[in-house]
């Protein structure tokens, strides 16, 4: 591994579908040799995630740290923070990680931990986007990239993508069509982020 290497880690906790798009990008659009950067790993809270088979079969080192036992929020992500850091990490991607991090920890990694959010920020921050811009009768929903900071989907927008809301949309129907510009507009976001950042 180059000293100069950008080690990109990312986060799940389930099926990893936005990782598996980051993953084939990194690998179809050669960002190792082009932007001297690669996913050294994937790190899941939940040894069941089905997203860590995925990672393994793409050749990617897969670790867990489950989030049971820890005796607080602070302790698991300090542990967390340790298992990323090992990696020498120049960025830390969330794609479906389902826990609320810390102060610290989010300071820790304040300029290089980025997530997608499923509306277009600052629009229904939270859960339950989709059904949320239904009833408030939007015409267009999205997708957000952003940096993450200790207000809840608060952070510097990075990149989004507009997708229009159809007719008779269901939110399941309408959620569906945004995670296809997720497995598009994630692995853009990072290419692009990549060239900022000092490896770690």
């Amino acid at each position: 591994m180059s000293e100069r290497e950008k080690n990109i880690v990312i986060l799940i906790s389930g099926g990893g579908s936005n990782m598996g798009a980051i993953l084939r990008a990194a690998v179809r659009e050669n960002w190792r040799d082009r932007l001297g950067a690669r996913v050294a790993a994937v790190i899941s809270n939940r040894a069941e995630a089905e997203g860590l088979a995925l990672a393994r079969g793409l050749g990617v080192v897969t670790q867990v740290l489950a989030h049971q036992g820890f005796e607080s929020r602070a302790a698991f992500d300090a542990a967390l923070q340790a298992m990323i850091d090992a990696h020498q990490p120049a960025l830390v991607v969330l794609a479906g990680f389902m826990r609320i991090l810390t102060p610290d920890f989010v300071a820790h990694y304040r300029g290089r931990l980025v997530n997608i959010h499923p509306s277009l920020l600052p629009a229904f921050t939270g859960l339950d986007t989709h059904s949320r811009a239904l009833q408030a009768g939007c015409r267009v929903a999205g997708a957000t990239v952003h940096q993450v900071t200790t207000e809840l989907d608060q952070g510097q927008i990075l990149a989004q993508a507009v997708v229009p809301v159809l007719l008779g949309d269901s939110a399941e129907a309408l959620a569906a069509r945004v995670l296809t510009q997720e497995h598009l507009l994630y692995p853009q976001a990072i290419k692009a982020l990549l060239p900022t950042l000092s490896a770690g």
